[in-house]
């Protein structure tokens, strides 16, 4: 209700500060949150820990600025920063920052192009048992991958997995003060989040962790300032290494994958500010330019952020000025803080990924998915396993491979063909084709199923034979509901159409779709099987199943009159 003497400009002027004003706490916190998150990410990836916090600045500017969702918080995660470490090519080499930044702009190139195709739909060609074995692994590396920080015991086994299983053998080589300050850490998150400072929790426990490991009972534990130069201002451009685009090829992939599954997890769960919810596929684009201006300010890949989205939402924001604000406070943090920043204790920056990667680690999930069948047990553990055993771009390809393969076969195996017996009512009797074709029988049969290329060895072997005995059958073959059959099908009907009229049999199509049509005619089948004996589909169904009906009984020397 309007105050008296003011007028309704002077309430959308309120109302616009307001909503400002929202933004701007928001930004506030997430901004302080994202310093160490962004910090941790780089160490996560293997990179310079700078790497993820230029990450996160670049791309949550960028993104606040260009996806279609008004709340999107684009930045580093933890599995494409898990895919980065498996990725030779930007931790050595001749240009490691070139190849970082080539890597970031492959990904975005991919991301912007299948957004400006709108492709958004493509994320669900990704089956969900191949995500679920993924991201339980991702956990589980996210957690292994923190051992030699959280503990001060770093192994040189081969792998990430047999470096933790040294680790855990190795208990009596741990430094004390190194996991105590990392076990603080975790205990103090979850602590500060069941207060008033739940928002700032992540920041003020590693604040507090950091301050602690300058005294001198922990003068041992190791530093960010001792394993990387924290710069005191932007960084400069950098320009990609060409010389490493076919290497990275696969690897951004991945990456461009698994950020768009989780991009397109955020533009269907959160809405907009008025309720409704964003295109997936103009989220697409903005990540794509996200990651595209983040490789050339030295920043690893990002993308849509589920984590960072609900820290926003929770501290308030209402518009993109939310993550505007974050990244202003990011750069008072670079400019101001940086020799701060090179203070935070490594098992701070360990015990926070620790307790993310537990976060993300949900065995209910995992087990109900291979619990669902065979299929999604074996696509799941399979990809489970890959992803602790070898570099994970190939993991979630090899992963998706199999999926599609498993879910061609299982198609092609579940085509069914059944016969069609008219009834006294207004509905036929479905029961099992006979082996074999009687004399001047007329048999209609349906299928059931994907009706494609690897379906049709499996469809015609269930259609019934005919022999010397069966001169004068008809088959009738309703194909009403398939749209596509394909050469490989096609080829398969003609050579069963073959067999009948060698036998004095013949086949007859009924409910042909207009697409089906076109490719019989396209391929010149429509000749062979001769035009009148297929009949197209029509909006009234059965119509084209009574007239091929009715054909068949001229064929098997049937008066129009007779009983069928």
């Amino acid at each position: 209700m309007t105050a008296p003497g003011a007028s309704k400009g002077d309430e959308a002027r309120s109302g616009r500060w307001r909503r400002i004003g929202s933004d701007a706490r928001a930004g506030l916190v997430h901004g302080l949150v994202s310093a160490p998150d962004g910090l941790a990410s780089g160490l996560l990836a293997g990179l310079s820990p700078v790497a993820g916090l230029y990450g996160y600045l670049f791309g949550m500017v960028a993104g606040a600025l260009t996806t279609s969702s008004v709340l999107m918080t684009v930045q580093a995660t933890g599995a494409m920063a898990v895919i980065i470490a498996d990725v030779p090519e930007v931790r050595g080499g001749d240009n490691p920052a070139g190849a970082l930044a080539m890597l970031g702009l492959l990904t975005g190139l991919i991301m912007l192009t299948l957004g400006l195709l709108r492709l958004g739909s493509l994320v669900r060609f990704v089956p969900h048992t191949v995500l679920t074995g993924f991201v339980g692994a991702v956990a589980i590396n996210i957690i292994l991958s923190q051992f030699a920080d959280f503990t001060g015991f770093a192994s040189d086994a081969g792998n990430r997995l047999f470096r933790a299983i040294s680790t855990l053998i190795n208990v009596a080589a741990w430094h004390a003060p190194t996991v105590l300050l990392g076990a603080l850490t975790v205990v103090l998150i979850i602590l500060l989040e069941k207060t008033r400072l739940s928002s700032l929790g992540l920041f003020v426990a590693v604040v507090i962790v950091s301050a602690l490991g300058q005294l001198p009972f922990f003068g041992e534990v190791q530093q960010l300032s001792d394993i990387a130069e924290i710069p005191p201002g932007l960084p400069l451009p950098v320009l990609p290494a060409l010389d490493t685009i076919g290497p990275l090829l696969i690897p951004a992939f991945s990456l461009a994958l698994i950020g768009l599954i989780q991009g397109a997890a955020i533009s269907q769960a959160v809405p907009q500010p008025d309720g409704s919810f964003s295109n997936v596929s103009g989220d697409f684009r903005g990540q794509g330019i996200a990651n595209i201006v983040s490789a050339f300010f030295r920043g690893v890949p990002v993308a849509g952020s589920l984590s960072g989205t609900a820290v926003l939402t929770a501290a308030g924001a209402r518009s993109r000025l939310g993550n505007l604000f974050a990244g202003a406070v990011m750069i008072i943090v670079i400019l101001l803080f940086s020799e701060l920043a090179g203070s935070i204790s490594m098992p701070a920056l360990a015990g926070l990924l620790m307790l993310i990667g537990a976060r993300m680690f949900k065995p209910r999930r995992l087990w109900g998915v291979i619990k669902t069948g065979p299929t999604q047990a074996v696509v799941t553990s399979i990809t489970f396993a890959l992803t602790l055993l070898v570099p994970l771009q190939y993991a979630v390809l090899v992963g998706v491979g199999i999926s599609v393969i498993l879910f061609v076969v299982g198609r092609a195996n579940r085509v069914k063909v059944v016969r069609w017996v008219p009834t006294d009512g207004p509905f036929p009797r479905e029961e099992p084709p006979p082996a074999e074709l009687s004399a001047r029988d007329i048999v209609i049969l349906h299928g059931y199923g994907s009706l494609f290329f690897a379906s049709a060895e499996p469809f015609i072997s269930q259609l019934p034979v005919a022999t010397t005995e069966s001169r004068g059958a008809v088959v009738i073959l309703r194909l009403r509901g398939a749209d596509d059959l394909g050469s490989t099908m096609i080829t398969a009907l003609l050579r069963y159409r073959a067999e009948l009229v060698a036998a004095g049999c013949s086949l007859v199509l009924c409910g042909v779709a207009d697409d089906v049509m076109r490719q019989l005619v396209a391929s010149g089948a429509l000749a062979t099987f001769e035009e009148t004996h297929v009949f197209a589909a029509t909006p009234i169904v059965s119509e084209s199943l009574t007239a091929a009906v009715e054909f068949a009984r001229e064929l098997a020397g049937e008066s129009s009159a007779g009983s069928q």
